[in-house]
C-alpha cells in the first residue's frame, strides 16, 4: 500500500484529567530502542526501533512549536512541546503505543502523542522497519506487515526497562493508537489475525472498492514480494507466519484511525476479540472506504465503537500542513474537502480517544 508513503517522511483515573482540560505541560524526546536479537529486521538498514516519546512535563517546562520538515520552511505542525524536559512528577502513568501509516513515520501522529501527553499519559510512536519515510521501503516492510505488532511488543519492553520512564509507568494500562495501517497494527496486536491472501481475493471479488485502487503504487514491491515467495525460502517461511496471533495481553485497549486493510483479517480473530475497541474515520475516506474498513471492522468486533466524520477523507488523521508543505507533499494527504476542518477533526478525536483511555485504562 504505497498509497501512505506520499512524501513522508467521563470518569477520572490517578494522574490523569478529564478530556477537556488540559493538564500538564508537555515533553518530547527520541530513542533508539535495542530489542535482544536475532530480531526480523525486514531488509531495513536501521536496526533499532527508532521512537518519538511525549510525555507530562515538569510544571517549569518550556513548551516550543514543533515541526516536520526543514527549520526554516516547515511543512507540518505537530503541536508543542519542552525536548528533553523533566517528566512531572506524580503516579505511574497509561503507556499508550502509536502506530503510523504504510510509509509514515513516528511523527505523523505527533498531534494525537502530545495531546495525551497533556492529559497525563505517556505516547510513544515508533518506526517500523522496512516501512517507514526515513529509509526506503523494503519488500519485508511491504510483505509481512504484521510484524508490526511485534514491534509495538518490543516497544513495551524497552520502555518498561528505561532508566527514566520504566518506573513512570503503569504495567495494568497499556494501550494502542494508529491511523490506516498503523490501525490495522493495533488491530493485530488486539488478536486480529492476518491472511494475506484475503485483501489480493477482495480485489477480485465484486466487492472490490478504491482500497485495491489504491494500492497501484505498490505494483514493484508487490512484483518483488512475489518473485521473493518463489525463489526465497527464507522469505517464504516468515511469510508463513502470517497466521499466527499476535496478541500481546498487555494491550488491553486499541483506538484505530481509518484502519486498513480490514479485509486482511480474518472474520473468527475479529470476532474473538474481547478488550475495547473503538474506530473513527472519515465518511467519504477514499483509501479505505467505511464499507470494507471502519464499518466492517466496526461489525465485526464484538462492542466496537464507531465514530465517522461527515464528509471527511483519509488523511484527515494526517498532521496540519502548512502552506509550504501543501506545495512539496500535496492535496491529497493536506487538503480536505470543503466544509471539513482538519483541526476541529483532531480535536474531536482527541477528546474521544482520551475519554476512552480514561474509561477503560483503570
Amino acid at each position: 500500500m504505497r498509497f501512505l508513503a506520499l512524501w513522508l517522511i467521563l470518569l477520572a483515573a490517578p494522574g490523569l484529567a478529564r478530556a477537556d482540560d488540559t493538564a500538564f505541560k508537555v515533553g518530547v524526546t527520541t530513542r533508539d530502542l535495542i530489542p535482544p536479537e536475532p530480531y526480523d529486521w525486514r531488509g531495513a538498514k536501521l536496526h533499532a526501533l527508532r521512537v518519538t516519546i511525549w510525555y507530562p512535563a515538569a510544571a517549569d517546562a518550556r513548551e516550543q512549536p514543533q515541526w516536520t520538515g526543514p527549520r526554516i520552511v516547515p511543512f507540518v505542525s505537530t503541536g508543542s512541546a519542552a525536548p528533553d524536559a523533566a517528566p512531572a512528577a506524580g503516579p505511574r502513568r497509561g503507556l499508550i503505543l502509536l502506530s503510523h501509516g504504510f510509509g509514515g513515520s513516528a511523527s505523523t501522529l505527533a498531534w494525537f502523542g502530545a495531546g495525551l501527553a497533556a492529559h497525563g499519559f505517556i505516547a510513544v510512536a515508533l518506526n517500523h522497519p522496512g516501512n517507514n519515510g526515513s529509509e526506503p521501503t523494503t519488500v519485508e516492510g511491504y510483505t509481512l506487515t504484521w510484524l508490526r505488532a511485534v514491534d509495538l511488543s518490543a516497544v513495551i519492553d524497552a520502555m518498561r526497562a528505561d532508566r527514566t520512564f520504566g518506573d513512570q509507568i503503569d504495567p495494568a494500562r497499556i494501550g494502542a493508537a494508529g491511523h490506516s495501517y498503523g490501525g490495522n497494527t493495533a488491530i493485530a496486536i488486539a488478536g486480529g489475525i492476518t491472511d494475506p491472501e484475503r485483501t489480493p481475493a477482495f480485489c477480485r471479488s465484486p466487492a472490490a472498492d478504491a482500497l485495491c485502487t489504491s494500492q497501484s503504487g505498490a505494483t514493484e514491491l508487490r512484483q518483488k514480494s512475489l518473485s521473493r515467495l518463489t525463489t526465497d525460502p527464507d522469505f517464504r517461511q516468515r511469510y508463513g507466519l502470517a497466521g499466527r496471533s499476535y496478541r500481546d495481553e498487555r494491550v488491553r485497549a486499541v483506538f484505530a484511525m481509518a484502519p486498513g486493510p480490514v479485509p486482511s483479517f480474518t472474520p473468527e480473530s475479529l470476532g474473538a476479540i474481547s478488550i475495547p475497541l473503538a474506530i473513527v474515520a472519515g465518511s467519504a475516506d477514499e483509501v479505505t472506504p467505511p464499507a470494507s474498513g471502519a464499518e466492517a471492522l466496526g461489525k465485526a468486533v464484538p462492542h466496537a465503537t464507531l465514530k465517522l466524520f461527515p464528509g471527511a477523507g483519509h488523511f484527515i488523521f494526517f498532521g496540519t500542513c502548512t502552506l509550504a508543505g501543501r506545495l512539496v507533499i500535496g492535496r491529497a494527504v493536506c487538503r480536505d474537502p470543503d466544509g471539513t476542518d482538519r483541526d476541529e477533526v483532531h480535536a474531536e478525536t482527541l477528546r474521544l480517544a482520551l475519554d476512552f483511555f480514561t474509561a477503560n485504562l483503570r
